[in-house]
């Protein structure tokens, strides 16, 4: 194969390398299982504030791969739930 093709091939997602660390995998996966917690608990109770930081928490591990950073965000995002839950959202 030669040509466009196999220049496309080599571009493509399917050729590159994938690094993948077991660790942030690993670590992800406390902060994606409180979020949906939250985000089951939030439905349920028709919180919003839960169901917001639920979703946030599920989605963000897999965007962020440095561990301390993550587990950073997740106690920031649970600080703010805190505080919005006290104040009366």
């Amino acid at each position: 194969m030669t040509g466009p093709a196999e220049a496309w091939l080599r571009r493509s997602c399917y050729a590159r390398r994938v690094d993948f660390d077991v660790n942030s995998l690993l670590a992800s996966i406390v902060p994606s299982s409180v979020g949906f917690v939250l985000f089951f608990y939030g439905k349920r109770q028709s919180r919003a504030p839960h169901m917001v930081v639920g979703l946030i928490m599920m989605v963000y591990p897999y965007l962020v791969t440095n561990i301390p950073l993550m587990l950073g965000i997740a106690v920031v995002l649970s600080a703010g739930l805190w505080l919005a839950v006290r104040r009366g959202l």
